[in-house]
């Protein structure tokens, strides 16, 4: 799958533009502030509906305009003559709509898995060196990358956990006026969904995190042969029963992987390797058991909630 084609109307320095492309390596070249970053991040917008520059929309819009739009037609592969148009039209402030093969989709984000990209960046070294925020929002990109339908619980959370959190001030007299009536029992219904879409959320980050690790070994092995140990693991205050399951993995260990992950040869290309790590992400199901993670994030939120209102 590639992109032969991108149109741009009002996005970022571009009042429009058309650029084509073709299979293999593209590269951009001009002046600083020409806006080449700016073709990449249309792209990567289009793929993900989020950027690795901003955590807003209205730098994308070019400055007077109300709205920005994105056009690319993608090629399903290289000898495959289907072709897929994509459109995606960036409102602040108001929804963003998006056309499939010029049909209007119901919400923008059932554009997301259309066509998937990854970007590195200068900006990714703040995996490792950043805060934690950096690395969940990291994971939680590859989360929606393997499965879209995930953006849509992605957003809820952070919908129902500001309610909860509005909701919880008002309980300890943060909120800024008198606490309503009801508010104890609604408490409840809050947590209930907030602990039902979190452990979604946190399952597919395990699940994510566990079948990832393998690939960073072996990566990490081929530029570090004498000290190939490369390490990562899920840090939370939820006591998880299957904790031990996530200790780092080292590269010299890579057999400890397990049933579900993908079978690597050893002198497979990187090609190959992403190949078979894309299978595996479409036909693994989730191994964590989200019944229990609801329960346990139900009871952590129940008795920290007791402790901030008692402040």
């Amino acid at each position: 799958m590639f992109v032969d084609h991108l149109q741009l109307a009002d996005f970022r320095s571009y009042p429009r533009v058309d650029v084509g492309l073709a299979a293999g390596v593209s590269i951009f070249v001009g002046a600083n502030g020409q806006g080449k970053t700016n073709l990449v991040e249309a792209i990567e917008y289009l793929s993900t509906l989020s950027s690795h520059r901003v955590s807003t929309e209205v730098p994308l819009v070019r400055a007077g305009t109300e709205r920005a739009v994105i056009r690319a037609r993608v090629q399903a592969g290289a000898d495959d003559l289907r072709q897929l148009q994509l459109e995606l039209e960036i409102t602040p402030g108001k929804a963003n709509r998006a056309k499939l093969n010029r049909s209007p989709l119901p919400r923008a984000r059932e554009i997301l898995g259309v066509l998937r990209t990854v970007v590195f960046s200068p900006d990714d070294l703040a995996i490792v060196k950043g805060d934690p925020a950096e690395r969940r929002r990291f994971i939680d990109e590859l989360v929606v990358a393997r499965w879209p339908r995930m953006a849509g619980i992605r957003a809820d959370y952070d919908r129902v956990l500001r309610q909860r959190n509005t909701l919880l001030k008002s309980l300890n007299g943060r909120g800024g006026g008198a606490p309503r009536q009801d508010a104890a029992s609604t408490l409840d219904v809050w947590d209930d969904h907030c602990a039902t879409v979190g452990a979604q959320l946190l399952a597919a980050r395990l699940d994510t995190l566990a079948e990832l690790m393998p690939y960073v070994s072996l990566a990490y092995a081929d530029i570090a042969p004498t000290n190939n140990r490369a390490t990562a693991a899920y840090k939370t205050s939820v006591p998880l029963e299957d904790e031990s399951e996530l200790v780092s993995i080292s590269s010299t260990d890579v057999s400890r992987v397990g049933p579900h992950a993908p079978s690597v040869e050893p002198g497979a290309s990187s090609v190959e390797r992403a190949e078979t790590a894309d299978a595996s992400a479409r036909s693994t199901p989730a191994r964590h058991d989200r019944a229990g993670l609801t329960d346990l994030l139900r009871s952590a939120m129940q008795q920290r909630r007791s402790e901030e209102i008692q402040r």
